[in-house]
């Protein structure tokens, strides 16, 4: 297919790198001068055009934008009669449904969404982590669901549907498995710090590795371990102790996920039993 990415940011200038070694042909990316510069580096063959101008020559067009951009930027291809009859507009988000697009559609153009469940912090990362992916399809039919199926596995990805009304909550889940991952990380580093560990972020990341290759491994109620799952009321009073002593802004949240980790393991069938209250009356104290 003719492909145009417009807001060719790290994501779309790995995802034109990839469909252009899977043998489309990228018509044209549009953006900012990093952008200019990301396409000078990945996809030197690639003209950098604006973005009516990439769209028009595209069959696909796909919107690389920030989120909060993505429905002005489809309105402004339509208004330029850009995008029409016989095209498709996907956007990248993993949150927004395909009313974003609705100004491509009223044009004549048909829409998708793909999402990648995957963290890209720059272009190199991504081209490297894409391959193996899965990969979220939101199409309004089944041809746009076997294109957009299609263009995951040009990605190397693995692509499985989702339907529009659930995209949002497929983003929340995202944002557990890796933002609060990530910022519980820093949170222990913290900790890890203020107990004298030399090197924190080193020290914990082999225990952070083995935790997610378990979970991989086991599900992550078999793979939980910790005084929750085991009803040791005494280790989570020592733990909120020290807590307050040393870090008090962090009790709460050591409460709510401890709450949270009480729930998981009440749910496997793996606390002991009558623990539950004894490690809830500790969590009351500090609530």
């Amino acid at each position: 297919m003719k492909v145009a990415v417009i807001g060719a940011g790290t994501l779309g200038t790995a995802i034109a790198v990839l469909l252009d070694r899977a043998g489309h042909r990228i018509m044209g990316v549009s953006g900012r001068e990093e952008t200019r510069q990301r396409a000078s580096s990945f996809l030197p063959g690639a003209p950098f055009l604006e973005p009516a101008e990439a769209a028009a020559a595209a069959e696909l067009v796909v919107i690389g934008t920030p989120d909060d951009a993505i429905e002005q930027t489809v309105g402004a291809l339509a208004a330029a009669a850009a995008v029409g009859p016989g095209m498709w507009v996907a956007h990248l988000s993993g949150s927004l449904g395909l009313d974003v697009l609705e100004a491509a559609v009223g044009a004549g153009a048909r829409v998708l969404a793909i999402h990648p469940l995957q963290t890209f912090p720059d272009v190199a990362s991504a081209l490297e982590r894409l391959p193996g992916s899965s990969i979220a399809i939101t199409a309004e039919d089944d041809e746009g669901y076997l294109l957009g199926e299609q263009l995951a596995e040009d990605l190397r990805g693995v692509p499985f549907r989702l339907s529009d009304e659930l995209r949002p909550l497929y983003h929340a889940a995202a944002v557990f498995a890796s933002n609060f991952l990530v910022t519980t990380s820093a949170i222990a580093e913290s900790v890890f710090a203020a107990a004298g560990v030399p090197e924190p972020a080193r020290a914990m990341a082999a225990l952070q590795r083995a935790s997610l290759e378990n979970v991989e491994r086991l599900g992550p109620a078999d793979a939980l371990t910790g005084p929750a799952v085991r009803g040791d009321a005494g280790t989570i009073r020592r733990n909120l102790d020290a807590l307050e002593r040393h870090e008090p802004d962090l009790v709460p949240a050591y409460v709510a996920m401890a709450r949270a980790t009480l729930d998981l393991a009440e749910r496997s069938g793996r606390l002991p039993p009558g623990s539950r209250a004894r490690v809830e009356d500790v969590l009351d104290a500090w609530s």
